[in-house]
């Protein structure tokens, strides 16, 4: 879908619309994460839309994010989805931030209690050929910010994550490509029909519109953490999608693959 050069309000809460039109189907409504229904249904994700253009600007917006998650209480929020349509819209240059993110959650003495989790349409899955429709992910860059708390809480109660990937593939096999297509335009179509009852715009910070999971309107909200289908390879160039990309899993926890 095409964007304004200068992106608007209500722009960006189609994006955040989206994204959450996508958990609530395809991660939740088709099992992709285990971990993902409880908070949503108690309102506890966050989804943050930045309308930066810019990798300096979405960092500052992603450090107005990490405080305010260290500063709230799991009980509010669990966590944060940054969707940021405008920004890094090349794999290669949004899996280098990837580092740049780490190190301000750091920074901002986030360190062993929040993680980075990462996706992007253009991602590339290491082992399998560009055409594969597992590739197939969500509609915008998202960085997702994760309580290390609630991530190893939810893989000591599941235990073998391994079967969460390998369910998803099967399922990304089974919907095949136009499954997938068809998805994803279900998940538009949810968004604006959310935007058109809720007759108002976002909420804006500094270019951000946010929202939370359980009040309908286009804030931010958050979702613990979600499995990939494959750990990306971050040494493959982005691909170009004939098609609009179809949206993707929250990540597992499970750190990135270093760059090669």
């Amino acid at each position: 879908m095409a964007f304004p050069s200068s992106p608007s309000a209500a722009a960006a809460a189609l994006a955040v619309a989206e994204t959450r039109a996508w958990v609530e189907r395809a991660v939740i409504g088709l099992g992709l994460c285990p971990f993902a229904r409880g908070a949503q249904v108690r309102g506890r994700v966050r989804y943050a839309c930045s309308r930066a253009s810019g990798p300096e600007a979405l960092l500052e917006n992603l450090g107005t994010e990490v405080e305010h998650l260290l500063v709230t209480p799991a009980a509010e929020v669990e966590t944060t989805l940054l969707v940021h349509p405008w920004a890094l819209g090349r794999f290669t240059d949004y899996n280098d931030f990837l580092d740049v993110a780490e190190a301000a959650i750091q920074a901002l003495g986030g360190h062993g209690v929040l993680q980075v989790a990462s996706f992007h349409p253009r991602y590339r899955f290491a082992g399998l050929p560009a055409g594969d429709v597992t590739h197939m992910t969500n509609p915008h860059p998202v960085l997702q910010l994760l309580r290390e708390a609630s991530v190893s809480t939810g893989v000591d109660a599941w235990g073998d994550t391994d079967s969460i990937v390998e369910a998803n593939l099967a399922t990304a096999r089974r919907l095949g490509r136009s499954g997938w297509l068809a998805l994803h335009a279900a998940c538009r179509a949810d968004a604006h029909r959310a935007l058109a009852s809720d007759a108002g715009c976002a909420d804006s910070w500094s270019g951000s519109s946010v929202a939370n999971a359980s009040s309908g309107r286009p804030e931010v909200s958050a979702v613990p953490a979600a499995v990939p289908l494959r750990p990306p390879d971050p040494r493959s160039a982005p691909q170009p999608a004939p098609e609009p990309p179809s949206a993707s899993v929250p990540l597992p926890p499970r750190r990135r693959p270093a760059p090669r």
